[in-house]
């Protein structure tokens, strides 16, 4: 089964930095593509990143420049460095396969911006 597992969320100033963790038990991992999600209250959840299993990387344009999305292959484990973070960041983000793999939705991790 595959299992996503979120970390590194918290509260933050606005501007601040944060660097989230995805641990990931996907078997041939390094074959996958994967990817950073959010949800922000009351709105639907949104896709942040993705990063190929080629190793290329596409951003929603609200975090372009800001966030930066990587892997370790070695380690099956993926990250998302959020630098100048806003108050609008704050949601939980996710992350799981790109497209998504339905059902395998970790609790993921919060992270909270204040102005």
């Amino acid at each position: 089964q595959v299992q996503f597992v979120e970390s590194g969320g918290g509260l933050v100033q606005s501007g601040g930095s944060l660097r989230l963790s995805c641990a990931a038990s996907v078997i041939m991992f390094s074959d996958s593509s994967v990817g950073w999600y959010r949800q922000a209250p009351k709105k639907q959840r949104e896709l942040v990143a993705t990063i190929l299993s080629s190793g290329g990387t596409n951003y929603a344009d609200s975090v372009k420049g800001r966030f930066t999305i990587s892997r370790d292959n070695g380690k099956n484990r993926m990250y998302l460095q959020m630098n100048s973070l806003k108050p609008d960041d704050t949601a939980v983000y996710y992350c799981n396969g790109f497209p998504p793999l339905p059902g395998n939705w970790g609790q993921g991790t919060q992270v909270t911006v204040s102005s």
